[in-house]
């Protein structure tokens, strides 16, 4: 049998049969005088295992383990260790599915954050807030998205649950909202404006020392961030705010060396 033959004969393309010769799966067959390949009955019956063996999900090395001769891995075990990585993939496939669900309802009755899709610890600390038209409010809350992306999913757990009884306390929201409020007042006004100062202090006093307590232990500071993502993230600010940013930082690492 010449190549499109055997390829036909096994369900595959002679480009296939070609590659499986070039990584040694395949033996080549001799050639006749005309230099055409010339493939006999045993040729078809590993090129169509071969072919069986990738419809299960095999990769190309873990069949040539099981073809080989000398120190191959026996089939048994290969289709174990198949079945336990489908068993994985089924299980996150299962939970993606399931957190999916979850939000296409949110977004069916309309509590799906504007941030979304977010995280449900996230989400539930979102949905708690007070609803606030405030720049500074909806920056906070876009900060909040991009932080649950970036920390540990343990990390990033402990802190939202943290936060959740003060996002349930209306107090606490009124404070914030405040704070907010006052915030969005400098967005055009200069660094050295007196009330950078104690605006800073007072959202540095709106963290309470159980949440300053939870970044100490997980090793994040409340220094001024450095480098490139330092820099772009006081340049989402006006000049004013972003003095205000600094100050509550220096209140909140003064308030963690002295909590050590």
């Amino acid at each position: 049998m010449r190549i499109g033959e055997i390829a036909a004969l096994a369900g595959v393309t002679p480009r296939t049969v070609r590659h499986y010769h070039h990584l040694g799966l395949l033996p080549e067959p001799e050639r006749r005088p005309n230099g055409y390949r010339d493939y006999g009955l045993q040729h078809a019956v590993l090129l169509a295992r071969v072919r069986r063996l990738t419809e299960l999900g095999l990769g190309l090395a873990e069949v040539r383990d099981v073809l080989a001769d000398d120190a191959g891995r026996e089939l048994a075990e290969v289709l174990a260790e198949l079945d336990a990585d489908l068993a994985q993939q089924e299980s996150a496939i299962a939970e993606r599915r399931a957190r999916l669900a979850e939000l296409i309802r949110q977004a069916k009755d309309g509590t799906l954050p504007a941030e979304g899709p977010v995280s449900p610890e996230l989400a539930r600390l979102l949905g708690s807030l007070t609803a606030s038209d405030s720049p500074a409010a909806a920056k906070d809350r876009a900060h909040l998205a991009l932080l649950d992306s970036m920390v540990e999913p343990k990390d990033r757990d402990r802190l939202f649950t943290a936060l959740q009884p003060l996002a349930d306390d209306p107090e606490f929201s009124a404070r914030v909202q405040e704070l907010y409020e006052r915030l969005d007042e400098l967005a055009d006004a200069d660094g050295d404006d007196p009330r950078v100062r104690p605006l800073g202090e007072e959202l540095a006093a709106c963290m309470p020392d159980e949440l300053i307590a939870l970044m100490n232990e997980s090793g994040e500071g409340f220094e001024e961030s450095k480098g490139s993502f330092g820099e772009a993230f006081l340049a989402d600010f006006s000049p004013a705010q972003a003095a205000v940013v600094r100050q509550m930082l220096a209140t909140l690492s003064a308030r963690a060396e002295e909590l050590r």
